[in-house]
């Protein structure tokens, strides 16, 4: 009978041992799923979001030891700038690899994800601020930063306030003809009309397209002084050679979502002082302690060597998870899809070191900050803050000279 005890006692000892690691490491793991185009159009901006996210999840288990303890574990799908892919991988992330906090990525794909997310009740944040993820139902789906109605304001207000002469401005959209390009067509008209502009024409076209005459001449032929454009940087590139070619010099603005590593190599010769953008970034001139972080990460890592907004992004949508994953921690003693999600209604005016305006969550309210700027690209590389960090329609813009 001893005997028999003693080997059931053995047993069961050597099962608990089979079983503890697994349980451990399970427990020791935050999972993130990241549904991200690597390969289709625009992927350059994509591949720069996943190093910068990828970049600061291992700054965060090197350096910092994780989030109390436990490492952050990041699942990269790529989804080719596909809905259909996009919506699969979030399937898989939600119940295949029990994740605790989806990163999604283009405005399409981020509103079909938005039931599945709902469903499984899971914290996401999609990397384009396309403002239509925010329309009710909210739940789980949140912005990093303002949606692109804040870019539509702050571009408008402006042209407002720096146009010449007493005519009435008169602006003409260029944009993809999908949900990321129509994304700023409802907000600007609304904002032009209220502020005293004229949008004169909306010029929309494939992503795939190779030449902007046609688009450009219409422009040019509604006497668009200002031509505000939300598309990516190649095919931003693909407008400046079309406008060139026809002798057609309007000054061009864009969202944030305007530049990337590629963009400089591909518009050299052809940027020149012609475009302005929205960003609600931290940038080098600014000499923030966020950027001196950034400045760590670009050493240590090497992905990047010089500031980027796409690698920018990525860092910082990683930082909001990591600070979702701290206060959950430190509010509820556990981080799970629940408490992230409790967590981040509760941000209040949570700081990042200046690369990127803080942050405020509430149940109702997923934008994070309405606060902005404009910045003048420049071909080198470099950003140049035009106006000071404001709220259009609430604060009132400062011109920089």
């Amino acid at each position: 009978m001893k005997r028999y005890f003693l080997m059931t006692t053995v047993m069961v000892m050597i099962l608990a041992a089979l079983c503890l690691p697994a349980q451990a490491s399970a427990a020791e793991t935050i999972k993130v799923g990241a549904a991200i185009n690597l390969t289709g159009p625009a992927s350059t901006w994509g591949q720069f979001h996943a190093k910068g996210q990828q970049d600061y999840f291992r700054y965060v288990n090197e350096v910092k030891g994780g989030v109390a303890g436990r490492k952050i574990d990041m699942v990269l799908v790529d989804t080719a700038y596909k809905v259909s892919e996009a919506v699969t991988a979030v399937r898989k992330f939600a119940t295949q690899d029990h994740v605790d906090m989806i990163a999604t990525w283009g405005a399409g794909e981020g509103l079909a994800a938005k039931p599945i997310v709902k469903k499984y009740k899971i914290p996401t944040i999609n990397y384009s601020t396309s403002w239509e993820i925010l329309e009710a139902p909210i739940e789980y789906m949140y912005l990093p930063f303002g949606s692109y109605r804040l870019d539509c304001y702050a571009v408008l207000e402006y042209i407002r306030a720096t146009h010449k002469g007493t005519e009435t401005p008169k602006v003409g959209l260029l944009t993809y003809n999908n949900a990321y390009g129509r994304s700023i067509h409802k907000p600007s008209q609304e904002y032009a009309a209220r502020i005293g502009i004229n949008i004169v024409s909306i010029e929309e076209f494939p992503p795939k397209t190779v030449d902007l005459t046609t688009e450009l001449l219409r422009l040019k032929k509604a006497g668009a002084d200002y031509v505000f454009m939300q598309m990516l940087p190649a095919t931003i590139v693909t407008a400046f050679k079309s406008a060139d070619r026809m002798g057609y010099n309007p000054q061009f603005f864009g969202t944030w979502t305007s530049t990337d590593p590629d963009f400089f190599k591909l518009g050299k010769g052809l940027i020149r002082n012609r475009l302005k953008i929205q960003f609600s970034g931290g940038l080098p001139a600014d000499k923030s302690k966020g950027m001196a972080l950034m400045r760590d990460l670009w050493k240590r890592y090497k992905t990047v060597d010089r500031f980027d907004a796409a690698y920018w992004e990525g860092v910082v949508v990683g930082m909001i998870m990591e600070r979702a994953f701290q206060r959950a921690h430190e509010k509820y003693g556990k981080v799970d899809r629940e408490t992230i999600n409790m967590a981040m209604e509760s941000f209040k005016d949570e700081d990042f070191g200046g690369l990127m305006p803080k942050l405020t969550y509430t149940k109702t309210d997923h934008e994070g900050s309405f606060a902005g700027r404009i910045v003048q690209v420049k071909e080198d590389g470099t950003f140049i803050p035009r106006t000071n960090f404001y709220s259009p329609g609430r604060q009132k813009m400062k011109l920089l000279k």
